[in-house]
């Protein structure tokens, strides 16, 4: 009975280890995510799918919970995605979800990835503004806000500095004063009661500041966006300056972004 319960547990860590790989990652820019995990589709035109591409696309839209997918051409947006995989399993000839986990984007329109275009999602260094790398590209201070977020993405935030990740080797950290911070990370869809605070910690960051989206949710509301208890009026009024996909981020995703926002590519 002891043996057995021995090669249960050798099983058990061999099922973590598939999962979650090592607990160090030297280098962050490069490895590739073990275990289940969705990341950057590619979506090929019935041309490049060849005669196994016989799926009927007009119904994806109304698969699709969020109102992700569009056609003509054929498109999903990222920053509506939830990454349920649901558009895949109806037409796997079409779409083809990656591990790819570099899905941010400096521009909203950047989220959005079309048939027939199969590309590394970058930022340019005209779509930043030039204060964010002259005074942050050594070090950066973020404070996050859970505005009505469900902590899925704010678990993933939290695990971007713990030993796996280390995103404090990078000199970004998280800070709990709005005061000693460089901008803020925004999570979930931004309730109407949480406007209010959001904007008071976002007033209290010194100038100059920056603004992260992190997460279907925060990007476009996700499966909230049109409630009445949604408020999302505070993004109309600054400019957002990188956005995260995932449903929820990924660390690899939330590090390699904000390092591409700051230092670039």
């Amino acid at each position: 009975m002891k043996y057995k319960a021995n090669i249960g547990s050798v099983f058990s860590e061999m099922r973590i280890l598939y999962h979650q790989g090592k607990q160090y990652i030297p280098d962050v820019t490069t490895v590739e995510v073990p275990g289940i995990f969705r990341g950057r589709p590619v979506i090929k035109t019935a041309a490049a799918a060849g005669a196994g591409a016989d799926e009927d696309i007009r119904f994806l839209p109304d698969l699709c919970p969020t109102g992700a997918i569009d056609l003509e051409p054929l498109r999903i947006d990222l920053g509506k995605c939830i990454f349920c995989g649901d558009c895949e399993r109806a037409c796997p000839s079409r779409i083809k979800f990656t591990k790819d986990y570099k899905i941010f984007s400096a521009t909203r329109n950047g989220l959005i990835i079309r048939e027939g275009e199969d590309q590394k999602m970058t930022i340019k260094a005209d779509e930043v503004r030039k204060e964010i790398r002259k005074y942050f590209g050594t070090s950066l201070k973020l404070r996050q806000v859970s505005a009505a977020g469900d902590n899925s993405c704010e678990w993933e935030l939290n695990a971007s500095g713990n030993v796996n990740f280390d995103m404090g080797r990078f000199g970004i950290e998280f800070v709990a004063s709005p005061r000693h911070a460089n901008g803020i990370v925004v999570t979930g869809p931004i309730s109407q009661n949480m406007a209010e605070p959001l904007q008071i910690c976002y007033d209290a960051i010194p100038d100059p500041k920056i603004i992260i989206l992190a997460g279907t949710d925060a990007i476009s509301g996700g499966i909230f966006a049109g409630s009445p208890a949604i408020d999302r009026s505070f993004l109309n009024k600054y400019q957002v300056d990188l956005y995260l996909a995932g449903n929820p981020t990924h660390p690899l995703t939330i590090i390699n972004g904000i390092l591409a926002l700051t230092r670039g590519n």
